[in-house]
């Protein structure tokens, strides 16, 4: 049986965290791309077509519920969606989970938090 190799967009206003995290996971075997704000990540979604999206609360102009919503809104594409937020207060976690995100990990996150995530997500993306 064949193996699919993960494909992960990191969403995240802060440049660094972004392509931080991205290189992290490509190291780890998969493919990862940084998207800096909510219109990149859903411009990029629509080629890259991720499997799971790392992906921050917030980002200026569209923030992470906004972005969850549009890619929601295809029926054709379900990605796995991830908040990887600052944001970890009780309402916040409710919000999230209401919007149809798949998980809450608080940042800072550790490298292997983020990869059982990414684990949990693997009925989207494996064969």
């Amino acid at each position: 049986m064949a193996t699919t190799v993960p494909r992960i967009l990191v969403v995240d206003d802060n440049r660094d965290s972004s392509d931080v995290l991205a290189e992290l996971l490509t190291l780890h075997g998969m493919t990862a791309r940084p998207a800096y704000d909510g219109a990149q990540a859903l411009a990029l979604a629509q080629d890259f077509r991720p499997h799971v999206l790392l992906l921050d609360l917030g980002m200026p102009n569209i923030d992470g519920f906004a972005v969850a919503a549009a890619l929601q809104e295809d029926p054709s594409y379900r990605p796995f969606i991830v908040a990887l937020t600052a944001w970890n207060d009780d309402a916040t976690k409710a919000r999230v989970s209401a919007a149809g995100f798949d998980g809450h990990l608080a940042k800072p996150s550790s490298l292997t938090s983020i990869m059982k995530a990414i684990k949990d997500s693997a009925p989207v993306w494996q064969d």
